[in-house]
């Protein structure tokens, strides 16, 4: 109810932006953003009690950062990326392709509307939307992408042009063009990447190698990869990667929370290392019991509700 009212107060300050509905997203009723793989009614998520009054005051500030300057694409984008942390995916879209028609040759647009197509299932215009973004970076220096939902030290782990290809990589993975994802992962590598964003991406490019049959390229990817490497955040991917190099024990890692499957990103790398070992019936006993959760905008639950639908 609270999150609802503050939507209802908030939208129409910008309505002028989404008088109509975006042509390259589904129609729905009132409170979907989406359908599943699976053709399931994927309803706005709640938020969090304990996250509402951050979330309320950081989009009211972006609200008004908007109102004062509606052309200034720093506020155009926060404002989207507000919206999308409440949950509102489809009125985020509405409002980058606004940011995309007052500056075409702006990335930054295409990456967030990009992430915003990918999270909604709309994977060919995800696609699209971060290859114009590749085409608009190619000339610019890479910046720090200031995050909307800080780690604990406050530290940026990614750039524009890192999380670019990173997204574009996955988008690739969950329609299951995996030659196409490991060539985005490679574009990647020949960034500066921090530690985090290093063992993310290699993460993902290790699944795609394996998909296609390149286990020995696989093997070598992350050979050299331990516990001994020091992260901000992205701890959950770093132990995926030491099960596959033989150094976790999947079964312990697997028991290691009252409720691994809530970790929707650990479950599915879980679900991949038994499916990439031969265990498909554990893989989809996996995948299913993440689907049941209704973590549907995490990238871990695309990734298995992908894995569903394909099979």
């Amino acid at each position: 109810m609270k999150k609802n009212y503050l939507i209802l107060l908030i939208l129409p300050l910008f309505v002028a932006i989404s008088c109509v509905d975006h042509p390259d997203l589904p129609a729905v009723p009132p409170g979907v953003q989406t359908y599943s793989l699976l053709g399931d009614t994927l309803y706005t998520p709640e938020i969090h009690p304990d996250d509402f009054d951050e979330f309320n005051k950081n989009l009211i500030e972006a609200v008004t950062n908007y109102r004062v300057d509606p052309e200034e694409p720093d506020y155009i984008i926060w404002l989207g990326r507000r919206t999308a942390y409440f949950g509102e995916y489809r009125e985020a879209v509405r409002i980058f392709t606004e940011g995309i028609f007052k500056h075409a040759d702006d990335p930054r647009m295409y990456r967030h509307r990009g992430h915003r197509y990918l999270t909604l299932r709309v994977f060919d215009r995800a696609i699209e939307d971060f290859e114009n973004a590749v085409i608009f970076m190619r000339h610019i220096p890479d910046q720090v992408e200031p995050d909307g939902l800080p780690n604990p030290l406050n530290e940026p782990v990614s750039t524009l042009k890192s999380n670019v290809w990173y997204h574009l990589g996955l988008t690739h993975y969950v329609k299951g063009d995996f030659d196409k994802a490991i060539e985005a992962y490679q574009n990647a590598f020949e960034l500066d990447l921090s530690e985090d964003m290093r063992i993310a991406t290699l993460y993902w490019y290790y699944s795609a190698l394996k998909r296609t049959g390149r286990d020995e390229e696989a093997g070598l990817a992350i050979k050299g990869i331990t516990p001994d490497i020091e992260l901000i955040e992205n701890d959950v991917y770093l132990n995926l990667i030491l099960v596959f190099n033989g150094i976790f024990d999947a079964d312990r890692l697997m028991e290691s929370g009252e409720d691994i499957i809530s970790n929707v990103t650990l479950a599915y790398g879980l679900g991949n290392w038994h499916y990439m070992n031969g265990r498909e019936e554990r893989a989809f006993e996996i995948w299913n019991q993440i689907y049941d959760t209704g973590q549907w905008p995490a990238f871990g639950y695309i990734a298995a509700e992908a894995e569903l639908a394909r099979r």
